[in-house]
C-alpha cells in the first residue's frame, strides 16, 4: 500500500495535481491498481528525527483508519505542513477531505 520508488514519486509530482489545507498537502494521480497507495515526504525543516517520525506515524495511522473511505485506484503523496500542533484528528480530517476533492478533479488515467 506504500509508494517507495523515487520514479513513482517523480511521476506524481510531475502531474501537478495538488490540494492542501493548514495541516496537509496532498499530491495525487490515478493508477491502474485496484487499491489506493500512499507515500510520505517529510523534510528536515520539520525538525529533528523524533518529530519527523511522529508525523510519519500519525500520517500512516490516518491512512490506515480511513483507507475504506478513500477512493480506490489513486497514488498519493502526503506532505505535512510545518506545524507542531497537528494531531491525528487533524490529519484524518484533512486526508479524507483533500483526497475526495482531488478524486473529483483528477483526469482519467489511460491504460498505456
Amino acid at each position: 500500500m506504500r509508494l517507495q520508488r523515487s520514479r513513482d514519486f517523480a511521476e506524481i509530482y510531475a502531474g501537478r495535481c495538488t490540494a492542501g489545507d493548514a495541516h496537509l498537502l496532498v499530491f495525487a494521480r490515478r493508477s491502474l491498481l485496484p487499491h489506493t497507495r500512499f507515500g510520505l515526504s517529510i523534510s528536515r525543516r520539520h525538525g529533528g528525527a523524533v518529530i519527523r517520525n511522529r508525523k510519519r506515524r500519525l500520517l500512516r495511522e490516518a491512512f490506515r483508519l480511513h483507507r475504506t473511505e478513500l477512493p480506490e485506484g489513486l497514488d498519493l503523496i502526503l506532505i505535512p505542513r510545518q506545524r507542531l500542533d497537528s494531531q491525528l484528528t487533524d490529519y484524518s480530517r484533512s486526508l479524507v477531505r483533500l483526497v475526495a476533492k482531488l478524486h473529483r478533479t483528477l483526469p482519467p488515467r489511460d491504460k498505456s
